[in-house]
C-alpha cells in the first residue's frame, strides 16, 4: 500500500496506468485533487507503476501548489525509470531554482539516471552536489555511489567510496561492489570480495554464480550453487537460468536434472526464459526426448523457445523433425529469426536434406528478408560438402557478401578430405594456415589430404611447417558425470585418482578390440615420431579415459555420457563404434561440433562431422 488514503491504498503492489487514473477520479471525487499528501502518494505509485506517460506525471506534479521533497523524490524516481533519464538532472535543477528542498532520498535516484546512459560526468556533478549537502556517509547515498560508478566501470573510484566509512556499509554496499568486479570481469577479485562478506542473500550468491558462468568459470559456478542450495537459500529465476545454461554448456544430464527438481519442488512459476533453459538444456546433454517434453510443458512459448528446440534437434541429426517443428512455428504465426534459420540450416545440413537446405536458404532472404551471416552460409557449405558438391560450396563462398572466415573454410577442406578434391584442398589448406598460422588442425586437415594422395615429401613439410610456427594447440578435454560428480579427464592425463585403474582398463577394452580386428589409426598425429609412440598417443586421448572411466562406474544398461571440447578425432570416432559393438555398450559423445551416437558398431553422424 503507498498511503492511508482509500483510493491509494486499495492499489495493487505494481499498478496499472488505468488504477491510477480510476485513484485519481477518486481523489478528485473526494476533493483531495490539490491536495499535497495525496498527490505525492499518487506520485509514488506511479513511480512502482510499468507505464505511466511522463506528461501525465508532470501534470499530476504540476497539481501542487507548494510541492515538498517527497512529491519531487517521486518524480524523480519516475523520471529515472523512464526512456530518457537525462531529464531527472533537468528536473532537478528547476527543483533547486523553485527552493524545493533536497534529502538523502533524492540523490540515489539521480545516481540511477545517470548510470542507464551512463552519464559520468553528470554522475561526478551529482557526487560534488552530495558532499555539498553533507551526505557523504548515509548509507542510502552511499550504496548510490557505489552502485553508479561500478555501473560506469569505475571500479577505483567506487571502491574508494566502498572503503569509506566501513561502519556504514550493509549487504547492499557489498552486493553493489561485487556486481561492479563481476561486470568487469574482474573474476578473483569478485571471488575474494564475496569471501570476506559479513551477510549474504539471494543476491549475493546470485551475482557470484552469474559471474562464474558468464567468465566462463562453468564448474565453479555450478558448485557455489550446490552450496547455496545445500544452505538451504531461496533461489530466483535469473540464478535458476544461468546455471541450466551452465548445464547446458558443459553437457551436465545429472545436474541439469537435479536444478530442474528444485524448480519442481519449489513450484517455481515456468516462465518462458526459465522454460526455454531447460529445452536447451535437456538438448545440449543429449535427451532431446526431454527436451521437447519441457518444451511441450511450457505454458506460454516465444521464438527463443522455438528456436532452443529447432536448434536442439538439428545439433541431434532429427533433421525431418526440426523442419516439421520449423513449420509449426510459421503455423502459429511467429516471425523466424536469424538463428531460427540457423537451427533449420543446421537441420537439413546434419541430416542431408539438400533441396530442403536450398529451399530455405533460398526463403530466407527472399520471404522474410534476412541477410544471410556467417552461421548461414557455413550450414549451407557444410550441407553442400557432406553432398559432394564441392564446386558448387566452392562458388557460395566466392559469392558471399561478407569475407569467409576460417571456420568456412575449414569446412570446405573437411569436404575436399572426404571426396579426395586433393588440387582444391591443397589451395584451401595453404589459405586457411595464412589466415591461421597457429591452428594446429588446419595443418592436420592439409596433412591428410597430402597423405590421401601419397604425397609424403608434402606431409613431412607440413609437419615442419608446424613445428616452425609453433603451433599452439588446443588442450583436448573430456567430461563425464558419475554419483553426482564431475570427472574430467586431460589428453595423456594422470591426474585423476584412479588413473592406473584406467588406464589397466583402456588395455583390457583395446585387447578385445584388437581381437575384433581394431587397428588404431595414428594418421592424424603429425608430430615426428615412431608409429609404436603415435598408437601410444592416441591411447591416452581424453575421450577413451572418459569412456574407460565410464566402464568402470557406469552399469551395464546406461549409455556412456561424455562430453569434448574439440571434434572427436577419426581413431577415436572408429574406436566408440568399435567399443559399442563388442562390447555392447551404448556411448553418447558431444564434441565441438555435434552429438555422436555410438550403438552396434555406428554412429549417427554416418561418419561424416
Amino acid at each position: 500500500m503507498v498511503s492511508t488514503l482509500p483510493p491509494l491504498s486499495l492499489l495493487p503492489p505494481s499498478p496499472s496506468f488505468s488504477q491510477i487514473l480510476q485513484a485519481h477520479a477518486q481523489l478528485v471525487y473526494l476533493g483531495l485533487a490539490t491536495s499535497r499528501a495525496a498527490i505525492g502518494h499518487l506520485l509514488a505509485a506511479c513511480a512502482i507503476s510499468s507505464a505511466p506517460p511522463l506528461s501525465y506525471i508532470h501534470s499530476v506534479y504540476r497539481q501542487i501548489e507548494r510541492p515538498n521533497v517527497f512529491a519531487a523524490n517521486n518524480l524523480l524516481r519516475c523520471l529515472a525509470r523512464g526512456q530518457s533519464p537525462r531529464q531527472t538532472l533537468v528536473f532537478y535543477s528547476a527543483m533547486r531554482i523553485s527552493g524545493v528542498p533536497t534529502n538523502n532520498y533524492t540523490f540515489p535516484f539521480l545516481l540511477q539516471a545517470c548510470s542507464r546512459e551512463p552519464s559520468i560526468s553528470e554522475g561526478a556533478q551529482v557526487h560534488t552536489q552530495v558532499v555539498k549537502f553533507g551526505f557523504c556517509e548515509d548509507l542510502y547515498v552511499r550504496n548510490g555511489l557505489i552502485s553508479f560508478y561500478s555501473t560506469c566501470g569505475l571500479l577505483a573510484e567506487s571502491r574508494k567510496v566502498f572503503d569509506h566509512c566501513p561502519e556504514r556499509r550493509d549487504v547492499v554496499s557489498w552486493n553493489s561492489m561485487l556486481a561492479g568486479y563481476v561486470r568487469s570481469s574482474e573474476i578473483e577479485v569478485a571471488e575474494k570480495l564475496f569471501d570476506r562478506m559479513p551477510e549474504k542473500d539471494v543476491i549475493s550468491w546470485s551475482t557470484m554464480i552469474m559471474g562464474y558462468v558468464q567468465n566462463g568459470v562453468l564448474e565453479k559456478g555450478i558448485d557455489l550453487f550446490k552450496e547455496m542450495v545445500g544452505r538451504g537459500m531461496a533461489v530466483n529465476e535469473a540464478t535458476l537460468v544461468t546455471v541450466l545454461s551452465a548445464s547446458a554448456q558443459l553437457g551436465l544430464l545429472e545436474y541439469g536434472s537435479f536444478v530442474h527438481s528444485i524448480i519442481k519442488d519449489s513450484r517455481f512459476p515456468m516462465t518462458m526464459a526459465l522454460g526455454t533453459a531447460l529445452v536447451d538444456m535437456y538438448a545440449k546433454c543429449g535427451r532431446i526426448e526431454l527436451s521437447r517434453h519441457a518444451f511441450a510443458e511450457m505454458p506460454k512459448r516465444d521464438a527463443f523457445a522455438w528456436n532452443a528446440l529447432i536448434c536442439g534437434l538439428a545439433t541431434h541429426g532429427q533433421g525431418r523433425e526440426a523442419l516439421e517443428l520449423f513449420h509449426e512455428f510459421i503455423s502459429e504465426g511467429l516471425r523466424p529469426t536469424s538463428v531460427t534459420f540457423v537451427g533449420v540450416l543446421n537441420a537439413c545440413s546434419r541430416s542431408g536434406l539438400l533441396d530442403e537446405g536450398r529451399h530455405h536458404f533460398n526463403a530466407m532472404v527472399k520471404d522474410y528478408g534476412i541477410k544471410p551471416e556467417m552461421e548461414h552460409y557455413g550450414c549451407m557449405v557444410d550441407l553442400l560438402g557432406r553432398a559432394g558438391l564441392i564446386p558448387e560450396a566452392l562458388e557460395l563462398i566466392q559469392g558471399m557478401s561478407i569475407s569467409p572466415d576460417p571456420v568456412l573454410w575449414g569446412t570446405l577442406l573437411g569436404a575436399c578430405k572426404t571426396y579426395g578434391f586433393v588440387d582444391l584442398g591443397i589451395l584451401v589448406g595453404k589459405r586457411l594456415i595464412e589466415l591461421e598460422p597457429g591452428h594446429d588442425g588446419h595443418y592436420i586437415l592439409l596433412a591428410s589430404i597430402y597423405a590421401k594422395a601419397r604425397r609424403w615429401e608434402d606431409v613431412v613439410e607440413v609437419r615442419r611447417l608446424m613445428s616452425i610456427q609453433g603451433t599452439n594447440k588446443v588442450a583436448g578435454w573430456s567430461l563425464i558425470e558419475a554419483g553426482g560428480k564431475l570427472h574430467k579427464f586431460l589428453a595423456s592425463g594422470w591426474a585423476h585418482m584412479d588413473s592406473s585403474k584406467i588406464y589397466k582398463t583402456i588395455e583390457i577394452i583395446e585387447q578385445r578390440l584388437a581381437e575384433a580386428g581394431y587397428l588404431p589409426n595414428i594418421s592424424p598425429v603429425l608430430h615426428d615420431i615412431e608409429d609404436e609412440e603415435k598408437m601410444q598417443v592416441i591411447k591416452a586421448h581424453s575421450e577413451r579415459l572418459a569412456i574407460a572411466y565410464g566402464f568402470m562406474v557406469i552399469g551395464q544398461g546406461s549409455p556412456i555420457r561424455v562430453v569434448k571440447n574439440l571434434r572427436v578425432c577419426p581413431d577415436c570416432h572408429d574406436f566408440s563404434k568399435k567399443v559399442s559393438k563388442v562390447f555392447g555398450r551404448e556411448i553418447i559423445v558431444r564434441d565441438g561440433s555435434r552429438f555422436h551416437y555410438f550403438k552396434d558398431g555406428a554412429c549417427s553422424c554416418h561418419d561424416y562431422w
